[in-house]
Formats: structure tokens, C-alpha cells, sequence
């Protein structure tokens, strides 16, 4: 039976980590915050970040990170995309050669532009790392509500075993072997997203989300392909599905964000009211300027760091986008 560790106690890896408990696996959690470590060892909850999640007794809390790693045959990191380094640092004299390293954050690394599989690599050399993405909000996957990822590694096998593991009724897996496109779609979808919930904020219908999504799949296999990912990946889960639900769903931080900058409020403002990390705002600015290095059109990529970086008004920003020069629809 393998023993899972989960580092960071937030929304998503409180939700894997209950679910694996139900499976009977013994599951660990390291947390920086005491308040919620004893949350979760004393009322089996989590109050800050997913109140409606039971946590069964077998998943344990941890403020010390060498307990919660030590024992483990798969180690998750469960933190967002900016924290990725820092915490491989932190944990890799801890890790044997062993242990898979599942990462389950959405991004690329500012300035380095590297993707998050690269950046455990930077730090962790000598484990296999295994990204897990797709539509997966943590308050439908903490209450069993069926959904389908995607398990993704250069080593195929360690990919299998996530799979295995991590598999349940209601949490589907499939394997790819793309690495490159699962990141970068995974990445790119919370522009998109972020972007989707501006209109919303505008006060904007059906039909401009769905031009702004399918005209985003475009930027995201344009981007993609060009970073060496393959253009089917971006039509499975880790793209159009995870695109689908984070610019449709109130569960979408990304979407609950873009709402509030969309009805004339700060960035600031927004994630503050949001309350956890908006992935999409470090994603826009890291890939508006990977695309300028690379020479990649992302015309709503543009109107968005307008928006979030260069105090440009959205109705400004859309109508710039609307008469652009005429073209032929192409990807």
C-alpha cells in the first residue's frame, strides 16, 4: 500500500489527500499554518480552505515537513506555481531516490520561463516527477462528483503508478505522455479563464465567452506547439477541458478574479477578495512576456496584461480586440 505525503494544505491537496484517505491509504500533510494542521488532526476539516471536505483519520497533519515526507512513496507537491522552487529546496534533503514527485500546480516560473516540471528538476535532480492536471475544482473532487485528469511524465511508468494510486470511481486518469503540452495548457487555460470572468464583469453574454474561449484555444495551442508540445494534447483534458470549466465555474478563482477587475475593481482588490492565489495574473504576465520573446501571437493574452499591468479599461481593451485587422480563422 503506498503512503502519500502532501505538501501544502491547501484546497486541491486537502481534496486529493481526503480522497486517497477513503481509499485507505495512509496520507500525510505538511502545512506551514498551525491553525490548520490542527484542524485537521483535531476536527477533520479544513475551515480555511475547503470547509465542506471530511478528512477520514488515516491523513494526518504536520507542521514538521521531514515527518511528513519521511515514509512516504509519493511526495505532491500541493502549493501554487510561485512556491514550486522554494519547496523543492526545502524538501529535497529529505527525499530518496525513490519517490515520485507529483506536482499539481498550474504555471510557469517567472524570468526563467521554465515549466514547473523543470523547476522540481532544477532542485530534486534525481526523482521522476509527475504532473497531475485537468478540470478538477477541489469542492467537487472533496465530494466524489465525477471528473477526469490526466497523469503526465517523461517516465511513462511513474505515470502509470500515479494513475493507479490516485484513480478512484469518481476521479478518472488517463496518461499522456506529453509533458510539454499538459504544463503549458494547464498554464495558459487560467489566462483564458481570468479573461472569460472580465467579461463577466462587463456584463457580457454567451456568446462573447464562447468566442473568447475558442479563440483562446487558439493562443493556447499556438503558444504550445511552439514550446514543443503536441496540438492534440490541447483538446484533451489538460486544455479544452480545463479551459471549459475554469472560465464557466464560481468554483474558478481565476473567473471569480476576472468578475471583479471586470466591474471596475483593482487586481489587488480582487485577489484579496478571492483569498487564494489567482494563478492566472502571474501566468499572464510570465507568458506575455515568453510570447514577446518567442514571437508568438496572443492577442488576448495582450488585452489582458493591458488590463492587469498598464491600468488599460476592459471595454477598451475588447474593443481593440473586435477591430483588429480582418483574417481567415486559423490556429
Amino acid at each position: 500500500m503506498k503512503r502519500v505525503a502532501f505538501i501544502g494544505g491547501g484546497s486541491f491537496g486537502t481534496a486529493l489527500a481526503a480522497m486517497l484517505g477513503n481509499k485507505g491509504l495512509d496520507v500525510s500533510i505538511w502545512d506551514r499554518k498551525k491553525s490548520v494542521v490542527d484542524n485537521i488532526n483535531k476536527f477533520r476539516h479544513n475551515e480555511k480552505y475547503l470547509k465542506n471536505c471530511v478528512i477520514p483519520d488515516c491523513v494526518t497533519a504536520y507542521e514538521d515537513i521531514q515527518k511528513a515526507v519521511s515514509g512516504s512513496d509519493i511526495v505532491v507537491l500541493a502549493v501554487p506555481s510561485h512556491v514550486i522552487r522554494e519547496m523543492s529546496v526545502k524538501i529535497s534533503s529529505y527525499l530518496r531516490k525513490d519517490q515520485i514527485i507529483v506536482s499539481i500546480a498550474k504555471g510557469i516560473e517567472e524570468k526563467t520561463f521554465k515549466r514547473l516540471s523543470q523547476v522540481i528538476k532544477d532542485e530534486i535532480p534525481y526523482n521522476t516527477v509527475v504532473v497531475l492536471s485537468g478540470p478538477s475544482h477541489a469542492e467537487e473532487v472533496a465530494v466524489n462528483i465525477p471528473t477526469a485528469v490526466v497523469a503526465s511524465s517523461e517516465d511513462i511508468e511513474a505515470a502509470k503508478i500515479v494513475q493507479d494510486v490516485f484513480m478512484t470511481d469518481s476521479f478518472r486518469i488517463y496518461t499522456n505522455d506529453d509533458l510539454i503540452g499538459v504544463e503549458i495548457g494547464g498554464a495558459v487555460k487560467n489566462i483564458i479563464a481570468l479573461a472569460a470572468g472580465v467579461l463577466d464583469g462587463l456584463g457580457y453574454g454567451d456568446n462573447a465567452k464562447a468566442a473568447l474561449m475558442t479563440r483562446g484555444m487558439s493562443e493556447i495551442v499556438r503558444i504550445g506547439v511552439k514550446l514543443g508540445g503536441k496540438q492534440e494534447t490541447f483538446y484533451g483534458l489538460t486544455g479544452m477541458g480545463d479551459l471549459i470549466v475554469t472560465c464557466t465555474s464560481m468554483h474558478s478563482r481565476n473567473r471569480r478574479a476576472g468578475i471583479l477587475i471586470g466591474q471596475g475593481n483593482s487586481m489587488e482588490y480582487a485577489c484579496e477578495k478571492v483569498g487564494m492565489v489567482v494563478e492566472g495574473i502571474k501566468a499572464c504576465k510570465a507568458f506575455y512576456e515568453l510570447k514577446e520573446e518567442r514571437n508568438v501571437s496572443m492577442p488576448i493574452t495582450d488585452s489582458l496584461y493591458n488590463v492587469l499591468f498598464n491600468n488599460k479599461e476592459p471595454r477598451e481593451c475588447v474593443y481593440k480586440l473586435m477591430t483588429r485587422d480582418k483574417k481567415d480563422e486559423i490556429y
